[in-house]
């Protein structure tokens, strides 16, 4: 999970494990964070995460894109792993630039955490029971 606002992590993990209990994910609060620790995967040899949870706006719209373009330009099954964009804008530029850039899904982030629930739910069923992806381990980032 990349997410800049402490609040948002909070909810988002406190959502996940509620929702995917045999996830042991992996917050990174800024850009370098992230890419660190995706480089880190590629140089360790570890398995990919399964999926990754992006900010958008981490604090701005660009350091997302960064991420999400140095992501889809890393080799193997890293540059291949799904990216869920989340983001507080419905901006209709902003959802078709995020896939036009590679992202796999897009989600407005909910206020009421009853919501964060019910996505979290959701993702559980699509990402982990409905398609097939490549043999990774049940890391989230």
């Amino acid at each position: 999970m990349v997410e800049d606002n402490p609040d948002h992590g909070f909810i988002i993990s406190k959502a996940m494990q509620e929702c995917l209990p045999e996830v042991k994910p992996v917050w990174a609060k800024t850009k370098e964070e992230a890419l660190c620790y995706l480089n880190q995967c590629e140089q360790e040899e570890w398995e990919s995460p399964k999926l990754v949870l992006l900010d958008l706006y981490l604090p701005n719209r660009h350091d997302g894109w960064y991420v999400l373009e140095k992501i889809r330009a890393m080799p193997d099954a890293l540059g291949k792993v799904p990216v869920v964009l989340l983001s507080h804008s419905n901006d209709r530029n902003d959802i078709a630039e995020a896939y036009e850039r590679g992202c796999s899904s897009y989600l407005v982030k909910p206020i009421k955490y009853d919501d964060w629930l019910e996505y979290f739910q959701t993702l559980r069923v699509y990402w982990w029971e409905t398609v097939t992806l490549p043999k990774v381990n049940v890391a989230l980032f």
